[in-house]
């Protein structure tokens, strides 16, 4: 008997050792796991950083909502890209069918021009060669919300980066379009956060919201009143900015007040600067710190808007 009782102990501490070892081995593995998790993100962080790192070359993008490119043309509006000389020209609502002979010396073209005569339309001169240019969301029907035929937006790729260049719909007089507005912008997110794991963003064109309260000259009476300034457009863009990406021209100005790119034709607004910031570059945070400069180019006239300029690293 008592040799059996031994027997049965030495069993017991055998399986309490194998248990204890058991959960170490577990432990060890979670601990595994975890390390190789880190690993991960830490190896996606680092191919961001290398392919924003690459190329390291000074850039210079003009953007502007012509509001009709022949009608500037013929006002020779056009005249201040042609002495900008930028590399990359990216125009919303352009209004025409093809590229005018004026822009083209020295640029590749690409024109994503609304099925109505009249309306939309937007353009990308650029003096590289993009690896590839699309003309929609990968769901098109996000793209067409409100009918126009396409118009609204131009994605090219380069080597290191992404450049976006769109005439994001207007929410209507009367708030009739918010609905659709709202398909665009939660769709739009998506879309914009799955290129950005590929390569960062630049974003530019004609947004049709004021952000923040400094962004229109009157706040108080166009809340939830007017297009581009109701809160689920600005809560939209808070959370564009808070999935990584950045208001160029206000992380570098916050503080600016009548820092406006559009002015009604009505009551010499651009006179009294009574106007709104509708136009953007927004860039993905990891290559804020390429930007050399961003600037609204409010003296130049030819439309409603005026151009803007951002010089950036990429």
């Amino acid at each position: 008997m008592p040799a059996k009782r031994g027997r049965v102990k030495k069993r017991e501490r055998d399986d309490k050792v194998k248990g204890a070892t058991k959960n170490v081995n577990n432990d060890k593995k979670d601990m595994n796991n975890e390390h190789e998790e880190m690993q991960n993100e830490q190896c996606i962080i680092e191919k961001k950083k290398k392919k924003v790192e690459k190329s390291g070359r000074e850039i210079k993008i003009i953007s502007w909502n012509v509001a009709g490119l022949r009608a500037l043309i013929k006002k020779n509006g056009h005249s201040v890209l042609v002495e900008e000389n930028p590399d990359i020209i990216a125009l919303q609502e352009t209004k025409c069918v093809d590229v005018p002979s004026e822009l083209q010396n020295g640029y590749h073209t690409f024109l994503n021009a609304s099925e109505k005569s009249g309306h939309g339309g937007v353009l990308l001169l650029t003096k590289e060669e993009p690896i590839k240019v699309t003309y929609s969301f990968d769901d098109k029907s996000k793209c067409d919300i409100d009918g126009n035929g396409k118009g609204r937006i131009i994605i090219a790729e380069y080597e290191s980066y992404y450049l976006i260049n769109a005439y994001v719909p207007n929410s209507g007089r009367g708030l009739v379009n918010l609905d659709k507005r709202k398909i665009w912008d939660d769709y739009y997110l998506t879309f914009i956060k799955k290129l950005d794991l590929s390569k960062p963003v630049v974003y530019v064109g004609d947004l049709n919201v004021a952000h923040q309260e400094i962004d229109l000259a009157n706040p108080k009476t166009n809340r939830n009143k007017t297009a581009g300034f109701t809160d689920q457009e600005r809560n939209d863009f808070t959370r564009l900015l808070d999935a990584g990406f950045v208001d160029v021209f206000r992380r570098l100005n916050p503080d600016k007040e009548g820092a406006y790119t559009f002015w009604s034709n009505m009551h010499n607004a651009r006179e009294k600067n009574v106007g709104w910031r509708l136009d953007y570059f927004v860039v993905s945070e990891r290559i804020m710190n390429k930007v050399k400069k961003c600037d609204i180019l409010h003296s130049i006239k030819g439309s409603d808007h005026c151009p803007l300029s951002l010089t950036i690293e990429l």
